[in-house]
């Protein structure tokens, strides 16, 4: 399965603007013959601490992922603020070619750095949706520095998707980290992150597809781009199988 995700200078709480743009990536994605489509987190307000402000456009972007899945025919993995009951939620839905919902993930772990747990609520799952063969699971930003939550479900994963607004300035570490993740879980990891400046922070991408040896296959720095690549749950499989280091975990003692 080729998947792609999108860099892009998010601009700040401006929804039609980000929408625009994404329906001319994806369009563009899907002539270079893609099937999934990833956005970064919040893509189309940025990673605002407005939370009741830019939650209130969680139904339009909803209708708009809808639409766009069902126009492209692609699925698509895409992050946004959210309301419910009062409460606010950083999350991502999976959507099928036809516009249906099968994932839905709320970001376990608010970045208490820049007060996100202040303004929005932790969730409380670990999703995972398998389509087409492939077994997908998405989280935010900064679970990536938890690596027991991708541990947890490694038999039930082959792609680990990572959406995110991830400073320039600790792009190291986001780097490293993704290699880390499927190094030790011998799984695709996609990392897909923005370009620009928004609240006084400067991104420089660095979204990049890892296959389950930690090697690169697409990466793209300071510029809007597509991370595109190939991925194979029976890839993953094979090389679990050959290299026997999930199996060789001592689960007892954790």
């Amino acid at each position: 399965m080729k998947v792609a995700g999108i860099q892009f200078d998010i601009a700040w709480e401006d929804p039609v603007a980000n929408l625009s743009w994404v329906r001319d990536l994806a369009a563009q994605a899907r002539d270079n013959g893609a099937e999934l489509l990833v956005l970064p987190e919040m893509f189309a307000t940025g990673f605002s601490m407005a939370a009741k402000s830019v939650a209130r456009h969680a139904p339009q972007i909803n209708d708009v992922l809808q639409n766009l899945a069902q126009e492209t025919g692609l699925a698509i993995l895409a992050g946004f603020a959210e309301e419910e009951s009062g409460a606010f939620f950083n999350s991502c839905s999976f959507l099928d070619p036809s516009g249906k919902k099968l994932l839905h993930y709320r970001k376990i772990h608010p970045f208490s750095l820049a007060q996100e747990d202040k303004f929005y609520k932790p969730g409380d799952r670990i999703e995972t949706v398998e389509w087409e063969g492939l077994r997908i699971t998405p989280f935010i930003c900064y679970d990536l520095r938890f690596p027991e939550i991708f541990r947890s479900v490694v038999q039930e994963t082959d792609l680990f998707c990572v959406l995110a607004n991830w400073p320039a300035k600790r792009s190291f570490a986001w780097r490293t980290l993704l290699t880390a993740r499927a190094i030790e879980n011998q799984a695709y990891v996609l990392g897909v992150n923005r370009i620009g400046t928004a609240s006084g922070l400067e991104y420089n991408g660095h979204s990049v597809l890892l296959d389950p040896m930690g090697e690169v296959l697409s990466h793209a720095v300071d510029r809007q781009a597509l991370i595109e690549g190939d991925v194979s749950a029976d890839l993953v499989g094979g090389i679990r199988e050959r290299f026997s280091f999930v199996a060789d975990r001592r689960v007892d003692l954790f």
